[in-house]
């Protein structure tokens, strides 16, 4: 008897996953629903910074994982330090990520 509600416990939590919402999206193909699974440094060229705000200004070239083209815009920075690592007119890389609405860049690297 003890059994069969082990095999009935497991069979039923194993149905909650596969019908949990959350799980169901860990298995779509982001490549298909405009993001890439992995987000990627973008090129870019820093047009304005603002410390104080902790904005920063760049034109970009496409953003592959938010299926994004290129063009110029005013990104938040999450940690207003990164703003150190550049100055304006400087190439860079950068890695944005989308943080509840808000597009924040998370990295700055220098090119060569």
């Amino acid at each position: 008897m003890k059994l069969r509600q082990v095999l009935s416990t497991t069979a039923l939590a194993i149905m909650a996953l596969i019908g949990n919402p959350v799980f169901a999206q860990t298995n779509m193909d982001q490549g298909k629903m405009g993001m890439a699974a992995t987000p990627g440094m973008t090129d870019g060229e820093v047009r304005k910074i603002d410390k104080e705000a902790g904005k920063i200004t760049i034109k970009h070239g496409e953003i592959k994982h938010m299926d994004m083209p290129g063009m110029t815009m005013v990104f938040v920075v999450k940690d207003k330090a990164l703003l150190d690592k550049t100055t304006v007119g400087a190439k860079i890389q950068f890695m944005v990520t989308n943080e509840n609405g808000q597009m924040t860049v998370t990295d700055i690297q220098p090119t060569k």
